[in-house]
């Protein structure tokens, strides 16, 4: 540990969004003085689907990612939630099913490839059983008992009001790591990350996500998340306590966040395929949200420099690595890094 590090046990975190607000509290907790710069504007924490769903969004290639996600999954189960409110939980299972004989194909590639990995999940050729409010010719699909969903804009300000009680300060962004006055720095800003350390590979892949409202007399909300392939696209359906969040789409278009007609438009028709009375329900939102993303999708955590740390580049798994990022940057914090945590330069 340097110096610097051990003459002052204060940490200013730059980044209000889950990242940077797991890491305040894991820090605060840890008996760390902790100051926060955020900004009021939404990004991209707040259009987040709020899946914990290593299974189901692994695929071969991401070996890596699905044994961070696995760990982060248990740290979820295991003391994250802890001082958070129970009904950030929204889900406690998912199911992914297939439309078409290619999306059954791919199915059974992440199947094939997770037991592989030591990891099997349960298959099954009735899905209607499980969830009765599938389209009826839908019958290929796998369980994925142990993943979660939570609430991302519940998890956000749950997180916010804990940091409030372990006393973390809150001060404006900053746009130079020079205006940050403190003997500790982490960089935890997501997709601004590079305007702040310029050479961290982060671009915006851009994803537009919808919000369905329960009805009356409408079917009910379903009770696990569902994932489905509809014709090599992907959406997902992730219950909340007033309806269902559905996402999203996937495509480099800079920093353009306006939903626009076709992304909208393929989202509803896929959703629409998977369970068709959700038609009946009330189109209550569109938003489009930036996801961080690296080359390699894998975060970068780790240290820059004797004063600076990173938190950032988690692409479509900022909620379900929270957990493991926070303990990672903790870990640095107290000179003891995490086997898993990896320097940008090390990449």
């Amino acid at each position: 540990m340097s110096d610097v590090i051990g003459s002052d046990r204060t940490v200013a975190v730059v980044g209000g969004g889950v990242i940077g607000l797991a890491v305040a509290r894991r820090a605060a907790l840890a008996g760390w003085q902790v100051r926060v710069h955020r900004s009021e504007e939404r990004g991209a924490s707040w259009v987040a689907g709020g899946m914990l769903a290593p299974h189901s969004e692994g695929w071969p290639g991401e070996e890596h990612l699905l044994r961070l996600g696995l760990a982060s999954l248990n740290l979820w189960r295991n003391g994250f939630l802890d001082g958070l409110p129970p009904e950030v939980v929204t889900a406690r299972e998912s199911l992914v099913v297939a439309v078409d004989r290619a999306d059954v194909a791919d199915l059974q590639t992440v199947g094939s490839w997770l037991a592989g990995q030591g990891h099997p999940v349960t298959f099954t050729t009735s899905a209607r059983d499980v969830e009765p409010l599938l389209a009826q010719g839908i019958r290929h699909g796998f369980i994925a008992d142990t993943e979660l969903a939570v609430d991302n804009r519940a998890v956000v300000e749950a997180l916010r009001a804990h940091c409030d009680r372990l006393g973390v300060q809150w001060a404006p962004p900053v746009t130079d790591l020079a205006e940050v006055d403190a003997p500790v720095r982490v960089i935890a800003n997501g997709l601004d990350a590079p305007a702040l350390w310029p050479g961290l590979p982060i671009r915006p892949v851009k994803g537009e996500v919808l919000r369905l409202r329960w009805r009356r007399g409408c079917m009910p909300v379903p009770q696990r998340v569902i994932r489905a392939r509809v014709h090599g696209r992907q959406v997902y359906l992730v219950p909340r306590a007033d309806g269902l969040v559905v996402g999203a789409t996937q495509y480099e278009h800079g920093r353009d966040t306006a939903p626009s007609v076709t992304g909208v438009r393929d989202l509803l028709d896929d959703s629409c395929a998977v369970v068709p009375a959700l038609g009946e329900y009330e189109l209550a939102e569109c938003a489009a949200g930036l996801r961080p993303m690296t080359p390699d999708n894998l975060p970068i955590v780790g240290r820059l420099d004797d004063r600076t740390l990173v938190a950032a580049g988690h692409g479509r798994s900022g909620f379900l690595l929270a957990p493991w990022t926070a303990e990672a940057i903790l870990a640095e914090l107290d000179g003891a890094p995490l086997p898993e945590a990896e320097l940008v330069g090390a990449r």
